[in-house]
């Protein structure tokens, strides 16, 4: 009686999963990452610091590896420079000697301030809009009645520190970027002269912003406009209202509801999020090993819905927490051998990829021996072209098929048929904009 219910059981277990295989089929869903992959990575570097692109992007380029640089526009010859929008000079200094700083002035007067010719004014500009962001409001203005002081009695110095990354032996040229763009990296706006954002008065605010995107719009076209990172990693409410309507993606904050952003500072544990994505940012500095480096890789690879935004600033000593040139080929192939996991794409490239998941719906049915699917979406397919990976469910026997793109004219490739716990299926990338395709048991 025992091995009758037993052998009742496995056949009632082997009905059931037949059922649910035979449910799937006909069934085409979008798969979380392009090529199907467990996570993705996005390699960016700030500030266009020139051992970037003379010793970083070699060893990218070798492993074909692509990266985002987010780039000062104002340090590359052919931009505009850095310079004050506003007031006269002399009016703004003469009611600084008569009035203390406050929230009516301070706006303006740390704008000004950076550009009144010396390294030791632009480093209080710095140090007062790191406190601003650090909720010491009255600190900022104390710095700025400070240096405000030291101007008036010509107290100013030159401390010949390295401010707003100005790297005097960065030759960088438009020419070059356009080089490492047509290679497969993004180039992307870290603004004209990478100052405090969120103590910028309006008119020097938007000045940083679009004068940067103008001028990589001018040298690399409107493909190089997507996205953008405010200096220092800007999270100021203000600044995020003015930056988000100038540029699309921000490398900073882009909320959306199906995205948990964990910035570089964030103890949160990516693997604890139960959103549809988290990007979870980390930056090496100089107290961080390379065994913590791959730590991260690891972590990703232990989830299905991380993306890792690695931020990168100096190479061989040279930039802010510089990394060596040996390390990063050590780290950049650590993460090359595991590129059958991982999605590894410009910080525009996965953002535009995961807006078009959200935003694309995909119809399916089976009939007739034909998958028949269909594509819909609201987004502007000109900007959102990063092709989607789809998954679709075939009838089991089906060994190969022809995929048919209804297109003008129409195309047609053969896809191999695999299989996992649900079933068999194929696997294919088409673009987002793609009207409809028909796949069928193919005869070759």
């Amino acid at each position: 009686m025992h091995c009758r219910t037993l052998v009742f059981f496995l056949l009632l277990m082997s009905l059931i999963g037949r059922a649910q295989t035979d449910s799937l089929v006909g069934r085409t869903e979008i798969a979380r990452y392009q090529g199907d992959k467990t996570g993705a990575v996005s390699l960016t570097f700030d500030d266009g610091i020139i051992t970037q692109f003379t010793v970083a992007r070699p060893i990218l380029d070798s492993l074909d590896l692509k990266a985002t640089f987010y780039v000062i526009t104002g340090k590359i010859r052919g931009s505009f420079g850095g310079r004050f929008i506003g007031r006269n000079r002399e009016d703004i200094l003469r009611e600084a000697a008569e009035q203390p700083t406050d929230s009516t002035n301070f706006y303006e007067r740390a704008s000004l301030i950076a550009f009144t010719g010396t390294s030791e004014a632009v480093d209080y500009h710095s140090r007062a809009g790191a406190a601003y962001e650090s909720g010491q409001v009255r600190e900022a203005y104390r710095l700025m009645d400070e240096a405000y002081g030291k101007l008036l009695n010509g107290k100013l110095r030159d401390t010949d520190a390295v401010v707003f990354h100005d790297n005097a032996v960065d030759t960088t040229t438009w020419r070059d970027l356009r080089q490492y763009q047509a290679d497969g990296h993004e180039i992307a706006s870290h603004t004209v002269t990478h100052p405090r954002l969120a103590v910028l008065d309006e008119a020097n605010l938007l000045y940083e912003l679009e004068q940067s995107r103008d001028d990589i719009r001018r040298h690399l076209g409107p493909e190089a406009t997507f996205s953008a990172e405010g200096p220092y990693g800007t999270e100021d409410e203000r600044v995020m209202r003015y930056a988000h309507q100038i540029y699309p993606a921000l490398r900073n904050r882009m909320p959306a509801p199906y995205l948990a952003e964990l910035n570089r500072g964030s103890r949160e544990a990516p693997g604890a999020q139960d959103k549809e994505y988290v990007q979870w940012q980390r930056g090496p500095t100089d107290g961080t090993s390379l065994k913590t480096m791959k730590s991260w890789i690891d972590t990703i690879l232990a989830h299905d819905n991380v993306w890792l935004v690695e931020v990168f600033h100096g190479v061989d000593d040279y930039g802010w927490a510089a990394r060596p040139g040996e390390e990063l080929e050590d780290y950049f192939g650590y993460i090359k051998e595991r590129e059958d996991h991982l999605w590894i794409a410009p910080f525009a490239t996965v953002t535009k990829y995961i807006r078009e998941r959200e935003a694309t719906t995909v119809s399916s049915h089976l009939s007739e021996g034909t998958i028949k699917s269909t594509l819909s979406g609201q987004l502007d397919h000109s900007v959102y072209n990063v092709p989607l990976t789809f998954k679709t469910y075939v009838p089991e026997g089906w060994q190969a098929v022809t995929l048919r793109i209804v297109s003008d004219p129409p195309s047609e490739r053969i896809l191999t048929v695999q299989t996992d716990g649900s079933g068999s299926y194929v696997r294919y990338n088409l673009l987002p904009g793609t009207p409809g395709w028909l796949i069928r048991a193919s005869d070759r």
